[in-house]
């Protein structure tokens, strides 16, 4: 569910709040941009402190470039070019996208192989993918039903569905 409050950005994953850091709620906690006056980078600093993960100055720029303006889509590579003046590498880049994936703060997209996006909205939902334009828009998850899965194999669960609707552009 998405708070409807100013400012909302997105939730921290329960794992990522342990108790020794004094801000365990139990479920995932909401975040907040510009609460209490706080310093600009010290939202990013704490969403990777959160998760476990040290806020160097490269994954810094990262952090704050992919979640300062709301929910995108975005390559590594278009990342990258984003954070150029930093002098940010793009191994660095690749390396961050994964550990803020593994660590639930970004979902991977696969749209074909080789090509990926990681997508700041980590709530249940589906994609268009534009194969003209290499564009992906979200569509809200009860907006998909998907019915009558096969059973996973044995030993193995099903950890979620992802839906990929692949359009073209308007002539």
């Amino acid at each position: 569910r998405r708070l409807s409050r100013p400012g909302f950005i997105g939730f921290v994953p329960e794992a990522a709040l342990k108790p020794a850091q004094g801000f365990y709620f139990g479920r995932a906690r909401p975040i907040f941009a510009g609460m209490n006056g706080t310093r600009p980078f010290s939202l990013a600093v704490d969403r990777l402190r959160a998760v476990g993960l040290r806020p160097t100055r490269q994954r810094m720029a990262l952090v704050r470039r992919l979640f300062d303006g709301g929910d995108r889509h975005v390559t590594a590579e278009q990342l990258h070019g984003e954070v150029a003046d930093s002098s940010v590498s793009l191994a660095t880049v690749y390396n961050t996208l994964h550990q803020l994936t593994r660590a639930g703060l970004l979902r991977e997209v696969v749209v074909e192989a080789g090509r990926s996006y990681f997508d700041t909205n980590t709530t249940e939902h589906h994609h268009f993918y534009c194969e003209d334009s290499g564009q992906l828009s979200d569509i809200p998850g009860e907006k998909v039903r998907v019915s009558d899965l096969p059973a996973a194999p044995p030993g193995a669960t099903v950890r979620r569905v992802d839906v990929i609707i692949r359009i073209s552009a308007p002539k």
